[in-house]
């Protein structure tokens, strides 16, 4: 919808590394961290490829340590998704989208997740 009204605008697609299926790549291991990610194409119907310029692949641990980096250094309590979603943003912003504008968008609150590794080191 975004490029309809600003053809210059960029769509990414961040996915976990084990699982980049829109990015064509085969699941090489499913059980990732990052909910919300990892589809198979068949439930990937409403996602239009003509509007997307780009994928990003993110590890278990690059989600987990930005997802924590966010709540120490930000205040943004979130969970694995938003801390995968602004890793991608950050890597953008080392390569081909520096000096540029990146809108994240910080999927939940990090409350569900309390009872997994993902605050583990920050709470004990």
């Amino acid at each position: 919808m975004l490029k309809e009204f600003n053809p210059a605008v960029k769509c990414y697609i961040v996915e976990p590394e084990t699982c980049a299926v829109y990015a064509g790549r085969e699941i090489t291991n499913a059980n990732h961290k990052i909910q919300g990610g990892g589809y198979s194409m068949p439930e990937l119907k409403f996602i239009s490829r003509d509007r997307i310029d780009g994928f990003v692949k993110i590890s278990n641990d690059e989600a987990i340590l930005t997802a924590r980096r966010l709540a120490r250094e930000e205040g943004i309590f979130a969970g694995f998704s938003s801390g995968a979603n602004v890793c991608a943003a950050m890597k953008l912003l080392q390569d081909e989208c520096k000096g540029k504008t990146i809108v994240v968008l910080c999927c939940d609150s990090g409350l569900k997740y309390l009872s997994t590794d993902l605050w583990e080191e920050m709470t004990s």
